[in-house]
């Protein structure tokens, strides 16, 4: 059995690794080694996570999947959330959440019988843990959407301030004549903002022509 360390934050201005210590500290109570950790900056909410998914391509049947709180694991819709949990099942990896006391039994040895109760009574609280962590994110953009309505009603919403450092290497990226499907992988924007800085760029290039003449 292998223990594997899952590591997420949203954004890249969150610190994904902030709870490896204490994940590292349960391990060692148990007598346990975190062979590999596995880190990325994504939205729990979405399935594209490279490093999830990689860490899942590692495991071996009875390998544990280590993460300080399931909503690190999911902040997943229902069919997706069900998508993950068979990829997992199918796989026979243990999920062990610091939140989640009744998943630290999986950390140890257990006969055929008293092993099944456990899997089933912890997949049930799985199943419990990542609807709320679903409930918490829809409620937080529920929130987050009424506030950007009260700040335009009063003339005070600027949107969401530019990446520029990001938009000028995507702009040096399609001046060097990459595919916008290698740019996109490379960046993770969305083909709308490839589209809106190509336009730009464009622009710049015709302005750039007429004052050449």
């Amino acid at each position: 059995m292998y223990v594997r360390g899952y590591l997420r934050a949203s954004t890249k201005e969150q610190d994904a690794s902030r709870a490896k210590n204490e994940l590292i500290a349960f391990a060692k109570e148990r007598g346990l080694n975190i062979v590999s950790f596995y880190v990325e900056n994504e939205s729990g909410a979405s399935l594209q996570r490279p490093e999830l998914f990689r860490l899942l391509s590692d495991c071996h049947e009875g390998d544990v999947l280590l993460v300080e709180q399931v909503d690190r694991l999911s902040r997943l819709n229902a069919d997706d959330w069900n998508r993950l949990k068979a990829e997992l099942q199918s796989r026979r990896v243990r999920v062990v959440a610091l939140d989640l006391p009744t998943s630290w039994v999986m950390t140890s040895q257990s006969d055929d019988v008293t092993g099944r109760m456990m899997d089933a009574l912890n997949s049930m609280m799985l199943d419990m843990l990542a609807a709320i962590a679903r409930k918490d994110y829809e409620d937080r953009r529920r929130r987050q959407a009424q506030g950007i309505e009260k700040l335009k009603a009063a003339g005070g919403y600027r949107g969401r301030k530019p990446d520029d450092q990001r938009n000028a290497a995507i702009i040096a990226m399609l001046k060097n004549g990459q595919s916008w499907n290698s740019i996109i992988a490379a960046t993770g924007c969305s083909r709308s903002t490839l589209s809106r800085l190509g336009q730009k760029m464009k622009g710049v290039g015709e302005i750039n022509q007429v004052v050449d003449r």
